[in-house]
Order: structure tokens, then sequence, then C-alpha cells
């Protein structure tokens, strides 16, 4: 299989060598070539109008996936509690799935968890799968990774979603791998194109300097994890769900781990995620004895106080504090960004803010492009004006 050009056709146009992601395509004396590395991907092939690049590769047909019905959302929880995430991804299933007509089901594993199953359905799951077992109580990837291989199987859903968290990170690429489909990590935005009816799936790339949208045609189901915080839990008044038992059947060999102890780390861990307000430095901000007066301003609003990579790498602000593609997601009713100039990485965590007040010097920071409000100035002179005004409505 190969493709070749066609010279007598070809305008010297460059759309090929344009089009071509392995930089396969030279121009010489006016006209397109083609270089050993080509992979025969068909890009250049598409991108030339004039019909000069030819090609005998077959394209990729894609299979018939109409039995595939469902929008999944796997249930994490932990000593019988639900993680946060979990309602927030159903939140979102219950928009894709009214875009595609099919039912939202929940993945809820365990030992003596189907007591949550009430609180999946009231947040918008139309099923729930419940696998209990003593060998589910406590995560292993071997053993959740079994049991849900065996219900995809089972029921054949169409999209699956899970929270990127510690053990959502470990579980999803083994699960996929098991399967044999796609994963796309760490997404900010899920949606269904309207043409193809296929979920698009969008996560920052390169370093977090490009937005990536990624859609699976091949394979079902179409799975992403999605970081906590970025979507909106959605509760679904009077919603009848149907709880379906999955018998479980797990040896300790198939498993081939065992928890002897689990040791807890004290350490303290901010969850900007529930934050109504948050006061975010970046660079701007100049030290820690800036964050300090913003800490003052966020505590006089009730909300808490956060920053940007570069103020924790400085040593202005503890890690557990950061927001961003490395950091947290937040979606606070109020974002205040002061000194910060709005690159791509830290927009990612904060762009489901409601409203954002962007102070900044620079007319041209990136920031204001989001931004409900902009102040063009000093933060040194806003933030105290800020928190003297405050003062003076609070009576203090």
């Amino acid at each position: 299989m190969s493709v070749w050009i066609e010279v007598d056709l070809c305008n010297g146009c460059k759309r090929c060598a344009k089009a071509c992601p392995y930089g396969a395509v030279e121009m010489k004396n006016g006209k397109a070539r083609i270089l050993e590395r080509c992979t025969s991907c068909g890009a250049c092939v598409e991108a030339c109008k004039e019909k000069a690049i030819q090609t005998d590769v077959e394209p990729k047909a894609i299979p018939d996936f109409s039995d595939r019905k469902g929008v999944w959302v796997f249930a994490e929880q932990r000593e019988g509690k639900l993680i946060p995430v979990s309602l927030e991804l159903l939140g979102k299933a219950q928009e894709l799935a009214g875009l595609l007509n099919q039912s939202v089901s929940a993945l809820l594993l365990g030992s003596k968890v189907a007591k949550l199953s009430d609180v999946l359905i009231n947040y918008g799951a139309d099923n729930v799968y419940v696998a209990e077992h003593a060998n589910l109580k406590d995560y292993r990837t071997n053993a959740y990774t079994k049991v849900i291989r065996e219900l995809i199987n089972e029921y054949n859903p169409n999209i699956l979603l899970m929270g990127a968290t510690h053990i959502g990170r470990d579980l999803a690429p083994r699960v996929s791998r098991r399967v044999g489909v796609g994963l796309t990590a760490d997404c900010t935005e899920l949606t269904i194109d309207p043409d193809e009816v296929i979920l698009l799936q969008t996560r920052p790339a390169f370093g977090g300097n490009v937005m990536a949208t990624i859609a699976n045609r091949f394979s079902r189901p179409q799975m992403a994890t999605v970081r906590p915080g970025v979507m909106e839990a959605l509760k679904k008044t009077g919603n009848r769900g149907k709880v379906i038992k999955h018998k479980v059947s797990l040896t300790q060999k198939e498993i081939g781990t065992k928890v002897l102890e689990i040791v807890k780390e004290k350490k303290k861990h901010i969850d900007l995620s529930q934050a109504k307000v948050i006061v975010a430095g970046g660079r701007g901000v100049g030290d820690a004895g800036g964050f300090k007066v913003l800490k003052k301003l966020a505590a006089l609003m009730g909300g808490e106080v956060a920053g940007t990579r570069v103020a924790v790498e400085e040593g202005w602000i503890p890690v557990e504090h950061q927001i961003g593609q490395t950091g947290q997601s937040v979606r606070p009713e109020l974002y205040i960004a002061c000194g910060i100039s709005g690159a791509i990485q830290h927009r990612a965590g904060m762009m489901n803010s409601r409203y954002i007040i962007a102070i900044n010097r620079d007319p041209r920071a990136p920031i204001f492009q989001v931004a409900d409000w902009g102040i063009v100035a000093d933060l040194h002179d806003v933030v105290p004006e800020m928190i003297g005004q405050l003062k003076k409505d609070q009576g203090k």
C-alpha cells in the first residue's frame, strides 16, 4: 500500500505539505514529493484539491455500533462514601444521554454498598449496576478491572466515564486495554458531535499549550476520564431508577494482590472544588507577602486563596492551593484572578467559574478574554481598596 503524486496534476500549492502530520511531503521544483517516512495516513490525499495525490490504501471502515447504548459512569466510593466526582459525572452523563436519546447508568462496586444506589438515582442514574463482593471492599486493580470488563461485555455501553482520581487514573487505562478501546485522559469538556453522533473529548495537550479534541470512531465504549471539579452535579427530581445486581466471582488468585493494612497519611488537603469564592494570585503578586493580602480579601468574602503554578514553584503558596492543568479544577461562584496572565494551563482549571474578575496591568493579558469583568490596574492598589470597601460595608 502506498501514496504517490500525479505530477502533471500537481500545481505546487503546498496544502499537502502543511496537512501531513509526519513531515513526509516536500516540495521539489514546484511539485510535491512523498518521502519514505510516509505512513499512508491519507491526510495529504484529503488536502489535495487537484486530486494529484493518489493512494491504494483502503479507508478504514467504521463498524456498526447500533447495539451500543447508554452513557455509563463509574461511581467511585471509598469506605462506603461516594466521591463527589462521581455525582459530577452523572450530571454530564444526563446531558450526553439526552443528546443521544439513551439512558444513564452508574457502576457501583464494593462490599455492602448497595445502599448508595438511591443517591446515584437521585443524581440522574436510570440504572445502577451493583457488584458486591468481599474481595471488592478495598480497591485493587485486577479485581475492579475484571468486574467492569464483564459488565461491558454483557451490556455493551456506548460511553464510559471515570473520574481522574488516583483510582480512576489507575483503573481506566487497565479497563480500556482489557476491552480493546481507546481512552482520553483528563478531559475538560465532553460533548456530542451532531453530525457523526460520537463523543468529542477535549483535553489540554502539548504541555497545555493547545486544547485537543479527540473522537473515537472505531471502538466502543468511548472512554474518558474527567478531573474532579470540572463538571457540575445535577439532581434529577423524581427520577426512578433500576438497580441491577451483577453476580461476582472473584478468587484471591485472580486478584493477585492482598491488602494487609491501610495506612492513612495525615495530610492537609484543601478542596478548592467546593469553594464558592476563590481569590487567586499569579506571578504579578510578587512575593509571599502579596499573598497575605489576598488571604485577607478571601477571608472577608468567605472564600479560599489559590495560585498558579508559578506561585507554587516560587514558594509563595502551598501546592495544595494550585489551580490549573497540574493542580485542581474549580467552579466557584466568583473567581478573582490577581496578577494572573491567563495561560491556557491555568485557564483549564478555572474556566467553569460562574463569574470571573481579572486584575492585571497588561490590557493584552489572555485572562481578560475569559473574564466577565476586567480591571486594568496594579493589583497592589486595587486589592487593598477592595479590602477597605468590604470592611466598611461589614462595619469592621
